[in-house]
């Protein structure tokens, strides 16, 4: 499978391409698309073998590397898009600025692996429509990954609700008192995921958790009274749905990025990655606590939830 990564040099971007040099036989990186990190990008174009480099805000005037088809632009995203010698394309950059991108890349009938919520936060409208077939678009957020993992298989009728998880950030044990005083240092300091600065700040508030119901909205085509979230302190469930038969489903795994990498982009297959799991031979490591999102304390999450 040929693939492209928009978002290269970031963290989803990362554990994508982890992914894909662990397992060459499968995945054949052709394309890498950053915003300005040119240094970075051309590192790992030599590592992964890549043809086509694309910077959308380059520092420079021109951007040259040797040996490689180098565009610029965010216009140039929908050339990749688009490029016939390219399977599958992973959207894991931050912003709008790929939605063109997206959209292109659906119209072209390519498989999508998706980590850009503001994309579908935005456009849902004018980008879930092009969607051609099941599973063509592939959630990479573990919240998203673990619904889709849960009902892609179900009837969607059936579901009462879903719930995506929060770790409850690094202030999830703190007092109205307490929050009063927290630096901007307190809120860069999650205690689980390690992302870029806005999406830790948007998490320590849960604005990002409110922003996901959003997004689980349009990607799961749900209305906004079967979508919400919980606290769970041990990051061990990323995903939960209740169906009208009472049964449930969860989806536990470490919280590490390259599992739901992984599954998006070896669908239907699952690869290999035995000792990236939890380990349940011990039910004393099992964390099923969950709690309720306190409002009062978090009011960005429900603001969020009311604008979906």
């Amino acid at each position: 499978m040929r693939v492209a990564v928009i978002g290269a040099t970031g963290s989803v971007g990362g554990a994508v391409l982890d992914i894909c040099r662990r397992f060459p036989e499968r995945f054949e990186v052709v394309a890498l698309a950053a915003k300005s990190n040119e240094a970075k990008l051309t590192e790992l174009a030599s590592l992964h073998r890549a043809r086509t480099l694309c910077l959308t805000e380059p520092r420079t005037a021109s951007f040259k590397a040797e040996g490689y088809n180098c565009l610029t632009g965010t216009e140039a995203l929908s050339l990749i898009a688009s490029d016939p010698d390219i399977d599958h394309i992973v959207f894991a950059s931050s912003g709008v600025a790929a939605i063109k991108a997206l959209q292109t890349a659906l119209r072209e009938d390519k498989d999508v692996s998706l980590a850009n919520k503001e994309s579908i936060v935005v456009a849902g409208p004018w980008v879930m429509p092009l969607v051609k077939r099941t599973d063509q678009l592939r959630p990479v957020d573990s919240e998203h990954s673990a619904i889709w993992q849960c009902i892609r298989e179900e009837n969607k009728a059936e579901i009462q609700k879903i719930w995506l998880t929060a770790s409850g950030g690094p202030f999830r044990n703190y007092t109205r008192e307490m929050l009063e005083k927290v630096t901007p240092e307190e809120a860069l300091a999650h205690p689980v995921w390690k992302m870029g600065p806005k999406i830790t700040v948007d998490s320590a508030t849960l604005m990002n958790k409110g922003i996901e119901c959003i997004e689980a909205m349009q990607l799961f085509d749900l209305p906004a009274e079967k979508v919400s979230a919980l606290v769970h302190p041990g990051s061990q469930v990323h995903g939960v749905v209740l169906f009208y038969d009472g049964t449930m489903k969860l989806l536990a795994s470490s919280p590490d990025m390259r599992l739901p990498a992984a599954a998006a982009l070896a669908w239907p297959d699952r690869v290999d990655l035995v000792g990236s799991g939890l380990d349940f031979s011990d039910p004393a490591k099992w964390d099923l606590s969950f709690r309720e999102i306190d409002g009062s304390l978090f009011p960005c999450f429900g603001i969020a939830c009311k604008a979906g």
